[in-house]
């Protein structure tokens, strides 16, 4: 069976990034890279909040942002899934907002999936976090997905050219 990977805003928002510094166009050619790459060898998961995150960006490339996700299988936002995100705001693993950070660990993490794939270092992919929320899923008797970006993926191995 194919490891599940959820699909967080940050992706799709790179993928189509505006921004034109070099950490955006380097995170623009990672995500692009792991798209091309590794993306048919998982099952793709989102969910209706990235979506509407994504709608609600100003940055322009919106709709082809959502194009990206147009065949990603979209979790179900629960009332479960609800409680779980606030659980994470009560107890400081997620900054309060319920339909941000706490909602895409929550769906991963009550969905049993495999990989949370984000560019968000401060508040998801960040190991200083790793073991709170490690801590709370284990009190809540959920699994931990691994929490990653796309770059964790490439092997940076010049002779793969």
């Amino acid at each position: 069976m194919r490891k599940r990977v959820y699909i967080e805003t940050t992706i799709p928002s790179f993928y189509h990034t505006l921004r034109s510094n070099a950490e955006s166009i380097a995170r623009m050619n990672w995500t692009r890279q792991w798209w091309s790459e590794y993306a048919s060898t998982f099952r793709l998961l989102t969910s209706a909040a990235v979506i509407a995150e994504l709608r609600r960006g100003s940055a322009g490339k919106t709709e082809e942002r959502i194009a990206l996700l147009e065949d990603v299988e979209l979790l179900e936002v629960t009332s479960q899934v609800e409680e779980v995100a606030r659980i994470y705001i009560d107890k400081l693993v997620m900054p309060n907002d319920p339909a941000g950070d706490a909602l895409h660990l929550a769906l991963a993490s009550f969905h049993k999936v495999d990989v949370l794939l984000t560019w968000n270092c401060q508040h998801l992919a960040n190991p200083n976090k790793m073991e709170h929320i490690r801590l709370v899923n284990y009190e809540l008797g959920l699994p931990m997905p691994w929490l990653t970006t796309p770059l964790n993926y490439l092997s940076g191995d010049e002779s793969n050219d």
